[in-house]
């Protein structure tokens, strides 16, 4: 890269990151934290984009959305630790094994029913079953999402969240729950982390301590969740290829007008080989090489815990910064063509969590 692109993306970048402060301090001046800072910097980036927009910002916003979310990503992994689970114990892992399952299972037939693109359904299942807006934005270049997908799932996990805090400590209390199986059921079921800790202090202390650390132990599920869709990724991507080249050459055979462009420019050799060399080597995301990396050497615990605690802010905050980027490419006008069916995605979905959450610990005994 020149030094001039350089310079080009600087106004961008800029104006991101400032979106960022902002947000940030506006989630610290929250007295109980209901709202994250990725939320508050995606609607800030939107309104703004609303009324202002010069094109000077488009190259530094687009490479805050991609690279530097990729590298937030990779930072990311230096604050989770296999031995997280350890600390919580089975009884997370088995309620949450069937929370993930009724996300990814029950959001692939309801994406489906409401004719949403795969993209936005899953990008909402992988909010409401790990972490909200973490496992979004991990999980949206894996699958090469558009940032009106982005916009779309962070809006539907975000607008239940905001029900549950407020619903969830009745709900606990109607229920009768124990402080653990109060903090269980809130770990596993609330999206976004801010969410769930203000919904389990909001019970009791002890309850909030414990769905905190529920919270950390599905955080660990976006590392087979990323590999995962990075393979799904490759053969769509793969698929698509195929179909595009015999395509042509059933159009090339019957020796009717076609326009291909920049398909005409690959050679036989690359043709035959597409579906082949670069499922993994071209398309595999690298930066969850790392991001895994970086969590395996974490969980050896050789990475002191201010270097962690240092990362996780930084990555934090970059995230952020790309969300801001992301909210300052999307429109409220492109949001309201997709209609509200990614809401009633996110709703359904989010609610069946919360059933299926409780159901397992009363089958559990805990309840």
């Amino acid at each position: 890269m020149t030094h001039n692109k350089y310079i080009a993306l600087l106004p961008g970048v800029a104006l991101a990151l400032a979106i960022a402060f902002v947000a940030q301090f506006l989630e610290e001046l929250m007295p109980i934290h209901l709202i994250g800072g990725s939320v508050i910097a995606l609607f800030l980036g939107m309104v703004i984009n609303h009324f202002w927009h010069p094109t000077t910002i488009d190259k530094g916003l687009k490479f805050t959305s991609k690279k530097i979310l990729k590298f937030a990503i990779i930072l990311l992994g230096a604050s989770l630790s296999i031995g997280t689970i350890l600390t919580v114990g089975r009884l997370s892992l088995t309620v949450m094994v069937f929370t993930l399952l009724t996300c990814f299972g029950g959001g692939y037939f309801i994406g489906k029913a409401l004719g949403l693109d795969w993209k936005i359904s899953n990008l909402i299942s992988a909010g409401t079953g790990i972490c909200g807006g973490s496992a979004i934005a991990a999980i949206a270049p894996v699958i090469d999402a558009e940032d009106s997908h982005i916009a779309y799932a962070m809006s539907a996990t975000f607008l239940f969240d905001m029900a549950m805090i407020l619903a969830f400590p009745f709900m606990g209390n109607a229920l009768g729950l124990s402080d653990m199986a109060y903090g269980l059921w809130a770990g596993t079921a609330v999206n976004d982390t801010s969410s769930v800790v203000a919904a389990g202090y909001a019970f009791s202390e002890a309850a909030g301590d414990f769905a905190t650390m529920v919270k950390l132990t599905r955080t660990l599920s976006i590392i087979p969740t990323v590999l995962v869709f990075a393979y799904i990724n490759i053969r769509v991507k793969a698929k698509e290829s195929a179909n595009l080249h015999s395509a042509i050459d059933a159009v090339k055979e019957k020796g009717l007008p076609y326009e291909v462009s920049q398909t005409e420019q690959i050679n036989p050799a690359q043709k035959e080989s597409i579906t082949e060399k670069t499922d993994i080597w071209s398309l595999f995301p690298w930066f969850i090489v790392a991001f895994i990396a970086l969590s395996l050497v974490n969980s050896t615990g050789i990475i002191p815990v201010a270097v962690s605690a240092g990362a996780k802010s930084l990555s934090k905050f970059l995230m952020v910064a790309a969300l801001a980027a992301i909210g300052m490419n999307t429109s409220f006008k492109d949001m309201k063509k997709s209609g509200i069916a990614p809401m009633v995605h996110g709703f359904i979905i989010s609610a069946l969590v919360v059933i299926v959450a409780i159901t397992v610990e009363w089958c559990m005994g805990l309840v």
